[in-house]
C-alpha cells in the first residue's frame, strides 16, 4: 500500500512532535497548507460599518491579529484612541501582545482565561456602565459572546476589523490525499473558490471546531472525524484515529 497522504489546512505548528510521531507510526505523510490567511480591512472597508470608534470606552480583543488591525485603521483614520480606553481580552496571551502598540502599564488591561464567560466576569459591576466594541473576524461567530453581553445587559457593538482571504491552492492535487482537516468556513470558501467543480469523491473529511462542521453540513461535504471531543481531543488524535480506521 502507497504512502497515505493527509492534508491540513493550516500553517504547520510549531509542535510538530504529535505529526512525526504519526508519521513515523503510520507512514503517513502530513502536508501542512494554509487555505486562507487573515488580513486587515481596508479603511474603506471598516468605514462601510458606520462604526466610530471613539464613540466606545472599551475594545474587547479576543485575538492579536484583530489587535494590528485595530491599531492599523485607527493610525489609517486618524483616530487617537485615549488612554482612557479600556481593554478586555480572552486570555493573557492576547493582553500582552498589546504591548506592541501601547505602554501597557499606563493602560487599564483586563483578561480573562480562554473564554467569553470569562471575559463577562471580568467585566462584572465595575465596568458594566462601559460601552463596549467587540472586535470580529468577517468569517466568525460571535454567539457565544453576544449572548452573555445581552444576558449581562451590556452596551455593545460588534464589528469586523479583520477578513480571511482565501489562497491560491490550485497547484494541490487533491486526488494525491485520502483525507484533508478543516478548520474554518473560510476553508471550505476558499475550496470551492479554488476548485468550482470539487467533488469529494474518496477524499475523506476531518473537521476541528463547531462551527466548520455547519460549513461542511451547508455545502454537502461528509465528516468522517469530527474534533473536538473527549475521545479526540486534537487534530493530531482525529487524524490518527483515522489512520487506525
Amino acid at each position: 500500500m502507497g504512502v497515505k497522504k493527509i492534508l491540513v489546512s493550516q500553517a504547520a505548528p510549531m509542535n510538530m512532535a504529535p505529526y512525526q510521531t504519526l508519521t513515523e507510526k503510520y507512514g503517513a505523510e502530513i502536508v501542512f497548507r494554509p487555505f486562507f490567511l487573515i488580513e486587515p480591512l481596508t479603511s474603506r472597508e471598516f468605514r462601510s460599518q458606520r462604526i466610530n470608534i471613539l464613540d466606545y470606552t472599551a475594545i474587547v480583543f479576543s485575538a492579536r491579529h484583530t489587535i494590528d488591525a485595530f491599531f492599523h485603521l485607527c493610525e489609517e483614520l486618524r483616530v487617537k484612541v485615549p488612554e482612557t480606553m479600556k481593554y478586555f481580552c480572552t486570555t493573557e496571551a492576547v493582553a500582552m501582545y498589546l504591548q506592541k502598540h501601547i505602554v501597557f502599564r499606563k493602560r487599564k488591561i483586563f483578561y480573562g482565561t480562554g473564554t467569553p464567560a470569562s471575559v463577562v466576569a471580568l467585566i462584572g459591576p465595575k465596568h458594566k456602565g462601559e460601552k463596549f466594541l467587540i472586535t470580529t473576524t468577517d468569517s466568525g461567530n460571535n454567539e457565544a459572546i453576544t449572548k452573555l453581553f445581552d444576558a449581562a445587559k451590556l452596551s455593545y457593538t460588534t464589528a469586523v476589523f479583520v477578513k480571511p482571504v482565501s489562497q491560491d491552492l490550485k497547484d494541490l492535487n487533491l486526488s494525491d490525499f485520502e483525507a484533508a482537516v478543516f478548520y474554518n468556513p473560510a476553508d471550505v470558501k476558499s475550496l470551492y473558490e479554488n476548485f468550482p467543480d470539487f467533488q469529494p469523491g474518496t477524499l475523506k473529511f476531518i473537521t476541528y471546531g463547531k462551527h466548520i462542521v455547519e460549513a461542511m453540513d451547508e455545502a454537502g461535504l461528509p465528516v468522517e472525524i469530527k474534533a473536538p471531543t473527549p475521545e479526540v481531543p486534537s487534530v493530531a488524535k482525529a487524524i490518527e484515529c483515522y489512520l487506525q480506521q
